[in-house]
């Protein structure tokens, strides 16, 4: 019994690893193809440049392999197990703190966060600082899934809430200072990566789930599109009281 154990879970785990390897090299490839004719065709790179280039994409292609892997295996799960668990936590203030502490810290772990922090503190000569954008991010990211769970305990209707956040966002983008305002669409756009999304659709899936009388789907979902609102908010006000 054991054996026939170890091995069902050795091939289940081969499965998938050959799963991630498909589904990266499929989504990866084609770039690299185009790079690759463009350069034979028309663009002539130097070849320490290109060769730069085929060594960073088969990096890319072996991190992203493992990267998801971890997701799949060992993020996903927590998320889910940590959703579940906060309902039975008392009172209500404990259960936003924890969601917004697992946004915040979600989001300073996201690599497109700090690859978008690292570009826009190089484009503006220092003026917009990597390490304040970065936190700016991060709280509004937390606070809106903090709100998002919160949403879910009061059933109060998404629709609302994503309607008057998007009021102040058009609201804000009036009175921020114009160069703040890409930015903060930018910052609300890298929130969605690899790695708070599985962290944060994975809580509210798992929060939602152990909630009766409650819809998973309806519910659970919906997290993502509330959570980026937040660094769009955040960066305009910080735009505003930076200037």
């Amino acid at each position: 019994m054991g054996h026939s154990r170890r091995l069902g879970y050795h091939i289940h785990v081969q499965s998938r690893i050959k799963a991630k390897v498909l589904e990266v090299v499929t989504a990866i490839l084609p770039l690299v193809a185009v790079v690759v004719i463009l350069q034979f065709a028309v663009i002539r790179m130097p070849g320490h440049v290109f060769f730069q280039f085929i060594v960073g994409a088969a990096m890319v292609i072996v991190g992203m392999i493992l990267f998801l892997l971890g997701v799949e295996i060992g993020i996903l799960p927590l998320g889910k197990a940590l959703g579940a668990e906060l309902p039975r936590l008392r009172p209500v203030f404990l259960v936003v703190a924890i969601a917004f502490v697992i946004g915040f810290a979600a989001t300073i772990a996201e690599p497109d966060v700090i690859v978008l922090t690292r570009q826009v503190d190089e484009v503006s000569g220092g003026t917009i600082r990597e390490n304040r954008l970065i936190y700016v991010i991060a709280i509004g990211v937390g606070f809106f899934v903090a709100m998002a769970i919160l949403r879910v305990l009061l059933n109060f209707p998404i629709a609302y809430l994503l309607t008057a956040s998007y009021i102040v966002v058009v609201v804000l983008a009036f009175f921020a200072p114009a160069e703040f305002v890409p930015v903060a669409f930018d910052a609300g756009g890298v929130t969605t990566g690899p790695m708070a999304v599985p962290i944060v659709l994975a809580l509210g899936l798992g929060f939602s789930s152990v909630l009766s009388g409650r819809s998973a789907l309806g519910d659970g979902l919906g997290l993502i599109g509330l959570a980026s609102i937040g660094p769009i908010i955040g960066v305009m006000v910080m735009g505003m009281v930076l200037h």
